[in-house]
């Protein structure tokens, strides 16, 4: 038991470890949630990458919960996972509606009463979190999802698709926050822990999230009374 105690204590942020073993009642995935952001930004490869991921969501059998926009990487992801056959719940505060061009023709519409809301309808319909390159709204919504699983109020998978490179800088600050003592656990193998992990190709992403969530029994995905982001 010593041995196991210091194994979790040594990583308690690695799902597989977490548990331990592969559970024989495995959590299926149902729903993942994307961030993206709301422009498409410069490079080709974005908007290819966000092609890929909706129609390898649809080919997993699963459904996208996302911003509720047409335009940007929003619209790109989610068209593309409808046109594979994936159903898509949008999810948008009223206030941008115009403003990111709510997309009509969606399975499910939600229009939320503010940004709290929307994230908070977004996390609760996911079993797993995606993020694609966007700007510090997206960014912003990662890091809360990866705050509170560091936080252990739930064990869903957080992968973050590192198109061209795009999110190293922000893998180079998690690398200073270790330096300088903020993080101090193993992550990157560079002994820095994150509830998150980092793929280089969209097409990797849903095989990577199916693998951390076999790890994790569907009680453990959050705390029985649920989890509200603030």
């Amino acid at each position: 038991m010593a041995g196991k105690c210091d194994n979790r204590a040594a990583n308690p942020l690695d799902l597989a470890g977490r548990v331990g073993h592969m559970r024989e009642v495995m959590t299926e995935l149902k729903t993942i949630c994307v961030y993206c952001g709301s422009n498409a930004g410069r490079a080709q490869d974005y908007t290819e990458a966000a092609i890929t991921l909706g129609r390898e969501i649809a080919a997993a059998g699963a459904g996208l919960v996302y911003g509720g926009g047409s335009i940007g990487l929003m619209g790109i992801v989610a068209r593309s996972a409808m046109e594979a056959g994936a159903p898509v719940t949008g999810v948008i505060p009223g206030f941008l509606r115009d403003r990111e061009v709510m997309l009509k023709e969606v399975t499910e519409l939600i229009v939320t009463d503010d940004m709290h809301d929307r994230k908070q309808a977004m996390f609760d319909r996911a079993d797993a979190f995606v993020t694609l390159p966007g700007g510090i709204g997206t960014l912003e919504e990662v890091i809360e999802v990866a705050t509170w699983a560091q936080l252990d109020q739930h064990a869903k998978p957080i992968v973050m698709v590192n198109t061209a490179g795009f999110w190293n800088p922000l893998k180079d600050q998690f690398r200073r926050m270790a330096h300088d003592g903020f993080l101090a656990k193993e992550f990157l193998g560079e002994h820095v822990a994150l509830p998150l992990e980092f793929v280089d190709r969209a097409e990797d992403a849903v095989p990577r999230v199916r693998e951390l969530l076999a790890a994790v029994a569907p009680e453990d995905l959050e705390k029985p009374d649920g989890v509200e982001l603030m």
